[in-house]
């Protein structure tokens, strides 16, 4: 039998804090969260609804974003719980017709983030979407830790190996983002 696993918030640095109009608590469940995006409205975002487009993961819980998703293994009653708390936002905050719409929609969503946790236990997950031809494109990519470690150890630096579609290669200082966050 697998391993059920589910992506949760992560936060190694305060950026989430300013770049997202609500950032998602760390530890909290995510998925992906695209459905609040119609591709023809995306234009239309201020600068921090693009940031979350382009490259947030949505908060179960909070319905804030985080950048970064980190592998986790749950329990089946930990699943359902996300599904709950999903289907509770997709009645409160979207209008889902009833709460059967709701929980069957909520259902999908937890689905689909648990199909990204195919990975081992820590990795990190991260995304980044565009509008191409009018429709949504979501690009996945894994941020894999070098060598072994003891299960209770997760530090950023560690973390260098990068699996994912070809795609550019962006450098980020880590060290002068911590330097320079406020405090």
């Amino acid at each position: 039998m697998s391993t059920l696993k589910l992506p949760r918030a992560i936060r190694l640095d305060p950026s989430d804090t300013f770049v997202f109009r609500r950032a998602a608590e760390p530890g909290e469940w995510l998925v992906p969260g695209s459905f609040l995006f119609p591709p023809e409205r995306v234009a239309e975002l201020d600068p921090k609804g693009r940031v979350a487009f382009r490259s947030g993961f949505l908060g179960v819980a909070s319905f804030g974003w985080s950048t970064l998703a980190v592998v986790t293994e749950a329990t089946a009653e930990e699943r359902e719980q996300a599904v709950e708390q999903l289907a509770t936002q997709f009645l409160a905050k979207l209008g889902a017709p009833d709460r059967a719409a709701a929980h069957a929609a909520a259902q999908e969503e937890i689905a689909f983030a648990a199909s990204l946790c195919d990975h081992p236990p820590q990795t990190l997950l991260a995304l980044h979407r565009t509008v191409e031809e009018g429709e949504i494109r979501e690009r996945f990519r894994t941020l894999m830790p070098r060598g072994e470690q003891p299960p209770d150890a997760f530090r950023a630096f560690d973390f260098l190996e990068v699996e994912g579609e070809d795609e550019p290669h962006e450098h980020v200082d880590l060290m002068q983002l911590m330097r320079s966050a406020p405090r």
